[in-house]
């Protein structure tokens, strides 16, 4: 090993946010790769793997499934995403997905605040467009 900084798995999780199970969860399930170990077989990590897990909590909050967020973590800290066109599209696609999330909430928000304003509950019909909903899955994707 070189002598850049490296980090007790305590360590990576403070500077990550994660938590420590959650850390050899996501090496287990091969989102990060095995750590590498010192004489003593505790795990070390360096700041690319930190910045990884950076990214991994990033793309989670926008609601990507850990499987989904793969291929971009196997690419390099200064890869340009023009030249991965496929990945490039998935986050493209996922970014549409977002588009409808929001406006699917924003016929919920409007609906409310009608009804907050003519303070009855009951419309003459439902304006809200059931297409665009957010199954109990994807809601929990991304608000956890």
């Amino acid at each position: 090993m070189s002598n850049e900084a490296l980090y007790s798995i305590k360590e990576t999780a403070e500077k990550a946010g994660l938590s420590e199970d959650t850390i050899r969860y996501y090496e287990k399930i091969q989102l990060l790769p095995r750590a590498d170990r010192k004489a003593n077989r505790h795990r070390v990590y360096r700041q690319e793997d930190i910045r990884t897990m950076k990214l991994i909590s990033c793309l989670k909050k926008t609601g990507m499934s850990l499987e989904d967020m793969k291929p971009y973590l196997h690419m390099s800290m200064d890869s340009n995403l023009d030249e991965f066109t496929e990945e490039r599209e998935m986050l493209v696609s996922h970014r549409m997905k977002i588009e409808a999330q929001i406006a699917s909430l924003q016929q919920v928000v409007d609906f409310i605040d009608e009804k907050l304003n003519k303070r009855s509950l009951f419309p003459d019909e439902c304006p809200i467009n059931g297409e665009n909903q957010m199954s109990a899955f994807e809601k929990k994707n991304m608000f956890s």
